[in-house]
Formats: structure tokens, C-alpha cells, sequence
């Protein structure tokens, strides 16, 4: 039977390419359907696989790792098209399987969408699972973070495996405590960074211990509820980390892990968390450190997310925001450069999105420093203008432009530095807008 259905899935996937289709999910959403929602099962895999999860990074980091392992002379196997639910991964699994459906490789590396840990590693045996962190991430879809969070407790309950764990949020370091036989629970750990502050600014989740419901105290906050916390009641919060982030200075940038010096690309704090985390699984899996710093020092991205553009003379940075930390992770980039800016917010409400925007009432735009101007669009930009007014910004220096080719006309016109930030739906076209003004105009892709 699994031989017919992998034949099945097969010329799925081959009908699909020979319409140059990606055939990203369809075909593990007919096995789906036609295993009862089992078809991970189908596959023989004997090589270990390392999963990683979390509302924001997943992509960064899964990346890395892989870049890890295959600077290191592995076959690995990794879903670079993002396609993270159970489905996606069933589709990139028939790509790569035999007609028994036996998989070929020294490790897979997959990004893993939340909800779906328990699903898909209750049908593949993983060895190493990596939690980022955890946000209100499109409601509509996951519901609110905690039913998220209770999910992935259920699954870590019996995981005996490797958890690698964000040790500086709250609603990740309790996963460590779901399985008191596991002893291979990691946890990462940051420093305080130069604009780390002492009270929270931003949306936060992570106000209350788990275990005994005790306010949680912080000595400092990187953002929203990341930071350094402990419970005065039941001491959650004092694990001791396994690799921690130190000298962390975003101007050059640079930061230490484990006593070793690192000058990553992108300048800041949440990709400092994110490249603590690719350290720790370095670690774990004993990687030559030449072949770390290399991964680390040179990762860098260029789909939307801290993307750089050139119109004319004026620089651009593009960054996805799919939800409310996302857009103050960059707000805070934007604020924390010297000068005066310009942003343009593109807000989009289609299905991959969640139809509900009122996310953006959880984003701080009172942190707002030396923005002259804000230009909004998408098919929301009357809503995200409207939010950005309600808090004290003059409505006089808000321009709403729902085409995006005259928003990128407009925030171009006038001199200075420009930010740009786009939800799901809304970065690749707002990609495009600014190729086609660099092409029109002058400029480059940087």
C-alpha cells in the first residue's frame, strides 16, 4: 500500500514541475487525505533529524544549521521552500524518497511550523528539537499563544531527545521542565545589549510564572518579553545556560558565545539570539569552529527580511513583520540609527496573513525617534494609518498610498534614510515595487 501511495505522490509532483509548479504542498495534501492524516509515515528515515520551531527565525536558523552540516561533507536534506507544516514536508520528503519510500541522507533539517511539532514527530523519530520563541502569531489560525504553547508541552512531556531552548523567554524555558527524565535540555542564553532596558515597552506574554502563576521579575528586557527573568516563588528562570551571548555590541556588530568572537551581518538583537541558537546546535554536534564562524559570520538574507535596497541615492531596508514583535524588532532597528528616517508600512489582510489585523494595536509606535514621515498600503493601509495616528503621531505626516508602486514613488521623493515593513503577503510584492523603482529610477539590490 505505501508503495502505490508513494507512486501516487510521485507523479503528483512530477505533473506539477512539468507545469513549472514548485509542488510545494498539493501533493502531501492528497496523501493526506488519503492516509488519514498520517502520511509522514510513509517515509523510512534512519538518519537523525533536527527540527526547529518558533513564531519568529525559524527560516534564519534552520538555514544555518543546515549550512553547518553541509560545510561539514553531510547529505542533508532540508525544506528551503519554507513549506513547514506536515503537509509541506510530506511534499519535500517525496522528492527526495525511493519508491519505497526510504530516504537518502545523513540528517534532516527541518523548519517546523509550531502547531504542527506534535503532528509530524509523532509519525518521524526526531533527535534534536530547537525552540526559538513564541509570540502572538496570526490568531485566526493558532488561537492564542498559550493553546500554541500547552501543544508542543504535550509533545515535549515524552521527548527524551535534545532541546535546545530560548532560556531568555519564559514561554520557551518551560518546555524544559515537560519531561524530568530528559537530561538533554539545553538552554541559550543573552547578555544585556546597549538598549536592553529595564522596564517593557512592548506587547508582552511572558509576565507570569507557569508553575506557580507568581509575577515573573526581570533584571533586564532585549524585547517585548525576552530578557534575563526569574520567580522569587518556585526559582523558574535560574536554569544554567548551556552557550550565552556576551560583549554584544550592534554598531560593529559583534558578540561572544563560549568565549569565541563572532561578527555576524545583520545588526541586531534578535538575530544576536538567533545566531546564539545556531552555536549551540555547533555545539551540540561538535562542528569545527572554522566552519561555525564561517556560517555565522556570513549568513545573511536577501527574502524581505532586513533586505537592502537602493532608490537612487537613498537606502532602503525591507523587513517581513508577521506580527506585533516582528514590527517592533523593527521599529527598534529603525529608532536605535542616528539620523532622520522615513517608513513605509505595508499591510496586507489575505488568507496566509489572518484576516484579523488587530495585531498592529499590539505594535509601540509611541518609540517612534526622529521619523519625519510615514507612507501606508496594501490592502489595509487605511487601517495600519489609522493605528499609527492613534498613537500621537501627527496625522499630517502619515500618506496613505494603498498601490504600491506609488507608495515606493512617494517614500522615494524626499531625501534620507527609508524603512520599509511587510507582512506576510505583502513582502514579496512590496519586493518587487522596489526593484521596479531601482530599474526606473537608478539603484541597486544591496
Amino acid at each position: 500500500m505505501n508503495r502505490l501511495l508513494i507512486l501516487i505522490g510521485k507523479i503528483v509532483v512530477g505533473f506539477l514541475r512539468l507545469f513549472k509548479r514548485n509542488a510545494g504542498n498539493l501533493p502531501g495534501i492528497i496523501l493526506w487525505h488519503l492516509t488519514g492524516g498520517k502520511a509522514c509515515k510513509m517515509f523510512k528515515v534512519d538518519c537523525p533529524i533536527i527540527a526547529v520551531t518558533g513564531t519568529n527565525g525559524k527560516t534564519s536558523v534552520t538555514n544555518c544549521i543546515a549550512q553547518l552540516f553541509e560545510q561539514s561533507g553531510k547529505k542533508i536534506i532540508i525544506n528551503r521552500e519554507g513549506n513547514n507544516l506536515d503537509t509541506g514536508i510530506c511534499s519535500m520528503l517525496l522528492k527526495y524518497c525511493d519508491s519505497s519510500g526510504k530516504v537518502d541522507a545523513d540528517l534532516l533539517i527541518l523548519e517546523t511550523d509550531e502547531s504542527h511539532v506534535p503532528v509530524v514527530y509523532s509519525q518521524l523519530k526526531l533527535e534534536t528539537l530547537v525552540v526559538l520563541n513564541f509570540f502572538r502569531d496570526q490568531l485566526d489560525r493558532n488561537g492564542e499563544m498559550e493553546t500554541l504553547i500547552q501543544k508542543i508541552n504535550g509533545f515535549c512531556k515524552t521527548f527524551t531527545g535534545n532541546l535546545i531552548l530560548n532560556g531568555d523567554d519564559p514561554n520557551t524555558a518551560r518546555l524544559g521542565r515537560a519531561n524530568p527524565e530528559n537530561k538533554n535540555v539545553k538552554y541559550f542564553h543573552a547578555e544585556p545589549y546597549a538598549f536592553a532596558t529595564n522596564t517593557i515597552y512592548e506587547a508582552s506574554e511572558g509576565r507570569f510564572c507557569p508553575f506557580c502563576g507568581e509575577a515573573l521579575v526581570y533584571d533586564y528586557y532585549q524585547y517585548s518579553h525576552i530578557g534575563k527573568f526569574r520567580c522569587n516563588k518556585c526559582g523558574f528562570g535560574s536554569e544554567q545556560p548551556y552557550i550565552t551571548a556576551s560583549g554584544i555590541d550592534l554598531d560593529k556588530p559583534e558578540f561572544t558565545a563560549d568565549g569565541h568572537s563572532y561578527s555576524p551581518q545583520l545588526n541586531s538583537i534578535y538575530n544576536i539570539y538567533n545566531m546564539t541558537a545556531v552555536a549551540a546546535a555547533a555545539k551540540l554536534y561538535n562542528i569545527d569552529q572554522k566552519i561555525t564562524d564561517n556560517v555565522i559570520n556570513n549568513y545573511t538574507v536577501n527574502n524581505g527580511r532586513m533586505e537592502n535596497f537602493m532608490l537612487g541615492d537613498r537606502k532602503a531596508t525591507l523587513n517581513l513583520a508577521k506580527n506585533p514583535v516582528g514590527a517592533n524588532m523593527t521599529l527598534r532597528v529603525m529608532n536605535e540609527m542616528k539620523g532622520e528616517k522615513e517608513l513605509l508600512f505595508v499591510l496586507n489582510d489575505n488568507i496566509a496573513d489572518g484576516l484579523d489585523v488587530s495585531w498592529i494595536y499590539d505594535i509601540n509606535f509611541t518609540i517612534f525617534e526622529r521619523v519625519t514621515r510615514v507612507v501606508t498600503s496594501g490592502t489595509r493601509a487605511y487601517d495600519i494609518a489609522v493605528r499609527i495616528k492613534c498613537s500621537g503621531y501627527d496625522a499630517a505626516n502619515i500618506v496613505v498610498r494603498p498601490d504600491l508602486d506609488e507608495a515606493v514613488e512617494e517614500l522615494a521623493k524626499t531625501p534620507g534614510r527609508k524603512f520599509v515593513i511587510a507582512n506576510y503577503t505583502a513582502v514579496q510584492p512590496t519586493r518587487a515595487a522596489l526593484r521596479r523603482y531601482s530599474e526606473k529610477h537608478g539603484g541597486e539590490q544591496k
